[in-house]
């Protein structure tokens, strides 16, 4: 048990030295030698536990989705069964630390300069992001929506999800319009759920 506390504590002390050198100089800019440095281990011991720079990306970008959907989680919670309030919490504040977020910010800077090699680990991997943000929304959809039909839920969760990333690539207006743009919408979606089969 002692060993895998250790294990888990050299992987989460790698990866924040990840994030940490990512935030400074953007993917491009990381090195594995200067992950290992940052961490306080040695080049081989990084290569060990994550195989190769994409492997750290992997791990780097797991730990980020795995925070945002948490906290995603706890906005919808929030709201007890008001779903236009939950899902307006949800979306801002997806929306604002996106906007806020050091790391994304490096991530995104660097691909205006031709890196593409860690922005999909965020942004474009369903299994990822899409994936389990709607699957987020769907659970809560289908707990607080009873009779709607799970496959028209799943439709709009899935909808509801891929706009708000799309605002988070490309804003267009004020964070607090967007998210009060795209909760409306989302009402409406999750409502047509429980529409009557034509």
């Amino acid at each position: 048990m002692g060993e895998s506390r250790a294990a888990t504590r050299l992987r989460d002390g790698i990866v924040d030295a990840a994030r940490a050198l990512t935030i400074a100089t953007g993917w491009d800019g990381v090195r594995m030698g200067a992950v290992a440095t940052a961490a306080g281990v040695s080049r081989q011991t990084v290569y060990n536990e994550f195989g190769s720079k994409a492997g750290l990306a992997e791990a780097l970008a797991r730990r980020e989705v795995d925070r945002f959907v948490s906290e995603v989680r706890a906005a919808l919670a929030g709201h007890g069964d008001d779903v236009r309030a939950a899902t307006y919490a949800a979306i801002r504040h997806t929306l604002a630390s996106a906007a806020d977020n050091p790391l994304v910010k490096a991530i995104l800077t660097s691909t205006r300069g031709g890196s593409e090699e860690l922005l999909p680990y965020l942004t474009t991997r369903g299994d990822l992001v899409l994936a389990e943000a709607s699957a987020v929304l769907i659970d809560w959809t289908g707990q607080r929506l009873p009779g709607a039909d799970p496959a028209a839920l799943a439709f709009a969760a899935d909808s509801v999800v891929r706009l708000v990333v799309s605002h988070i690539v490309l804003p267009q207006a004020p964070v607090d319009d967007t998210a009060e743009a795209l909760a409306r919408l989302a009402v409406r979606l999750f409502g047509a759920a429980f529409a009557p089969a034509a």
